[in-house]
């Protein structure tokens, strides 16, 4: 059984800086990593990948043959991943004995709520692969200073999270920026809680050009509300508690929190409904770390920069 992350988000959301500080953090609590890079327009990688989609096909090439655009170049990417789907198994085949994954996909939103592709590659590599995998939907917190960019951010978390089926959790990235975006309208809270929405679309009314948009504001609110599915996280990359708090959501996500536990029903359902407040250096499922060597206590050395 193998476990994972699929990091997507809109461009400039912060994936690849996502992958980067998160696999630097997964490192030091003990788990071998290997980061998989299915963006063939991402041509700079801070990370060192196990497995680069341009070993199998490139955008530029793509478009340049083709005759097509960067958004239609990688829906072609994708459709040809799938079809070259055993390319991708081989390469992950000696991975999964002992590797944690973290798939790095492509800015094109459409992807994941509208096109199948995508998907469809998920699906076959957690069939044949045995993987257990969390969506990881980031995005840039400063959308929350725009009503009407917050709205629509929850519209394609919501949409994400209906198309993939997978275990997902949303992700407000670059946090400890979001006070230079300008004052908030609300509380943090009421913006990761995803709270009473009637209040922001008030708030919306206020601008004009929102205005005539009233009605459809209104159904779309509705629609999120409904559902009740959406909320957010939130990350500072940076900052080895935030990461810690997120990898600890996402192991129970996934169910690796559960992987060295044996016993009754009743056991499994204590840790499920449990706070997240285990301890890293001493978690139970991470590999082992040489007791003699204090660097496993010392700060992950973030250098990142914000580049998804």
């Amino acid at each position: 059984m193998v476990f994972g992350q699929v990091v997507v988000g809109p461009p400039g959301s912060g994936k690849t800086t996502y992958c980067n500080g998160m696999s630097q953090f997964l490192k030091l609590i003990g788990r071998k990593v290997a980061v998989i890079n299915l963006d063939p327009a991402n041509d700079s990688l801070p990370y060192e990948c196990a497995v680069n989609i341009e070993d199998l096909i490139k955008l530029s090439d793509v478009m340049a043959e083709h005759s097509l655009g960067p958004n239609g170049g990688l829906v072609y990417c994708m459709d040809y991943l799938e079809k070259n789907i055993d390319w991708l198994e081989s390469k992950l085949k000696p991975l999964i004995k002992d590797h944690y994954l973290l798939f790095d996909f492509p800015g094109q939103v459409e992807l994941f709520f509208l096109h199948s592709n995508a998907k469809n590659v998920i699906m076959k590599l957690i069939k044949k692969l045995n993987l257990r995998l969390t969506a990881i939907l980031l995005v840039d917190s400063h959308l929350c200073s725009d009503p009407g960019k917050y709205i629509s951010a929850l519209l394609l978390s919501l949409s994400t999270m209906l198309h993939l089926e997978l275990p997902h959790i949303n992700v407000l990235s670059k946090i400890d920026l979001i006070e230079s975006y300008g004052k908030l309208a609300f509380n943090l809270d009421y913006y990761t809680d995803v709270q009473d929405l009637s209040y922001i679309q008030d708030h919306l009314d206020q601008d004009p050009r929102s205005a005539k948009y009233r009605k459809l504001t209104k159904e779309l609110c509705e629609v999120i509300e409904n559902f009740g599915l959406v909320n957010f996280s939130t990350l500072d990359i940076q900052d080895k508690e935030s990461v810690g708090n997120l990898v600890k959501l996402i192991d129970k996500s996934n169910g690796y929190v559960f992987l060295s536990i044996e016993g009754s029903a009743v056991e499994f359902s204590k840790i499920a409904a449990g706070p997240l407040d285990w301890d890293y250096y001493r978690y139970p499922f991470s590999l082992p770390l040489n007791a003699a060597d204090d660097t496993c206590c010392m700060p992950v050395p973030f250098s990142t920069v914000y580049s998804a």
